[in-house]
């Protein structure tokens, strides 16, 4: 059963270039250790929530933008056993994040159903 890894960044609004090439970078890293996909979303319409949001669940400063990515791996084991391989990698440890990873949401997902 696929395994995503989603996260949701703020990012530099005008650094929007810098994150995606971050982005090409890592996700060509991502691919050689099993990943089947990567995907990155930047926000366009996102509102404000009444007890929560995106912007809060990140605090979100002005002039900065939501980024949501996730990346898609065939299963749970591929995943761990890849993010222990990068952690150790000199390529994904040497690229510089164009964002404030403090602030960054990530987690690991079971797909519970797809339509």
């Amino acid at each position: 059963m696929p395994f995503l890894d989603i996260t949701v960044i703020p990012v530099p609004t005008a650094g929007k270039a810098a994150y995606l090439e971050h982005s090409r970078q890592s996700t060509a890293l991502f691919k050689e250790f099993g990943a089947m996909s990567v995907t990155e979303t930047w926000g366009e319409d996102v509102p404000d929530g009444e007890v929560t949001d995106f912007r809060r669940a990140v605090a979100l400063k002005e002039g900065e933008t939501v980024a949501v990515g996730w990346i898609t791996w065939p299963d749970r084991a591929t995943r761990d056993k890849a993010w222990e391989a990068l952690m150790q990698d000199g390529r994904m440890m040497a690229m510089d994040m164009p964002f404030d990873g403090k602030r960054m949401i990530l987690g690991g997902f079971e797909i519970a159903l797809e339509g």
